[in-house]
């Protein structure tokens, strides 16, 4: 980028724009001498992030973004492209200590800054990682994470499904190339929105972010030696979610001698599927939101996660239980098979029979309970960041000039 065009735009934005691309040095000439390219080109591809989604909550989106820019930042130096991370006003400074390139706008932010700004920022293709994108642009990919509000309008609140059923097949008939995180939901995207499968790449969730997890850091690992076996269950209250097959087992499971712990808040986005009927139950505890240090405890005490989900885009809590020696009972709808494998037990989610007899056979056998956790850790071998990023990558260096 120019220094002329650093001056244009000085009053919408700061910068941190250091080179990331020299041949002077002879490790980077030989670099781009293996790699075929002129040794000429300081910045082979150029491309943008939208960084909106570091104002925003973590949730399993956000957390798809986070870490596939956390991890392009470290390959782009290896894949002879160079990125900057597009932020609103309201990202807090220390978010972007990470990043060696950015441009921050000094005032909007959330979706107007995302339609109004981010648009004039980009002087080359832009990633966007959560659902969301400029519908001024063609020349960009969007993530869209599922079709749930197609699939489940009932889990949303009325101003949000009627916007998101009206934006996202709108960004995603523009946008040039669009991707997902399973193929379920490559398959409802392409049903629901009327566009070509071939338009849409798969490109999943990771788990290497449990590895940086600490349970020695949550007050929860003096705590945990003192509860019952417990079954965990987490995410929001959206219908959707299908919480309430597990809450009907509570008194059954209270009988051999288990809890229900429950982790998350309800988004203002979600119609809430009602919890106040099950609050007598004095074997369900709500335990509110809780950090990921917490989870990590949460996850490695639990005698199995329950995850009786109607459709979801992929299911990241799946994967996050495998790492941490979680076994799993998990819904056979949607993409739950393909991030589960062989891995977990299945149950069909309106089964409260079958998924009663799993919570059971975990808490009866050991032997069963090693075996899914043993075969837990190979499944999420399948799912690296590190190679959503370097396939983000590719895309990149592939389909834009």
């Amino acid at each position: 980028m120019t220094s002329q065009t650093l001056h244009t735009h000085k009053d919408f934005f700061s910068n941190s724009e250091s080179t990331l691309f020299s041949a002077h040095s002879p490790e980077e000439a030989l670099a781009f001498k293996a790699s075929g390219l002129p040794l000429t080109d300081a910045r082979l591809k150029t491309f943008f992030l939208n960084g909106r989604f570091l104002a925003q909550s973590m949730t399993g989106v956000q957390r798809y973004a986070h870490e596939v820019i956390s991890e392009i930042n470290v390959q782009i130096s290896n894949k002879y492209v160079d990125a900057t991370l597009c932020l609103p006003a309201n990202v807090p400074s220390f978010k972007t200590n990470n990043f060696a390139r950015f441009r921050k706008s000094h005032f909007a932010s959330g979706y107007l800054w995302e339609q109004a700004i981010l648009p004039f920022l980009v002087k080359g293709p832009l990633l966007n990682l959560c659902n969301l994108a400029p519908v001024l642009l063609k020349k960009q990919i969007v993530c869209i994470h599922d079709a749930n509000v197609f699939i489940a309008p009932q889990s949303y609140s009325r101003n949000f499904r009627a916007f998101y059923t009206r934006i996202l097949p709108f960004i995603a008939k523009r946008s040039q190339i669009i991707t997902t995180v399973s193929k379920f939901s490559a398959t409802q995207i392409s049903k629901h929105f009327n566009i070509s499968s071939g338009k849409i790449f798969v490109l999943p969730n990771g788990h290497e972010h449990v590895l940086r997890w600490n349970a020695r850091r949550s007050p929860l690992f003096s705590q945990v030696s003192n509860f019952r076996p417990y079954v965990l269950l987490l995410g929001s209250r959206a219908a959707h979610k299908n919480m309430s097959l597990i809450f009907d087992l509570a008194e059954r499971l209270n009988e051999i001698g288990l809890d229900i712990r429950v982790t998350g808040n309800t988004s203002n986005i979600f119609a809430s599927a009602s919890t106040h009927t099950y609050s007598n139950q004095k074997n369900i505890i709500f335990m509110g939101h809780v950090n990921d240090d917490d989870l990590a405890v949460l996850f490695s005490n639990a005698l199995c996660l329950a995850f009786p989900s109607l459709t979801e885009g992929f299911g990241i809590p799946i994967l996050e239980a495998m790492a941490l020696g979680c076994p799993v009972v998990s819904s056979n709808a949607a993409s739950m098979p393909e991030v589960c494998g062989d891995a977990a037990l299945l149950a069909p989610p309106e089964d409260s029979e079958l998924w009663f007899k799993h919570i059971r056979n975990f808490y009866t056998s050991n032997t069963l309970r090693h075996q899914c956790i043993e075969k837990g850790h190979e499944q999420i071998k399948q799912f690296s960041w590190k190679k959503t990023a370097a396939q983000y990558l590719d895309l990149i260096h592939q389909n834009f000039e």
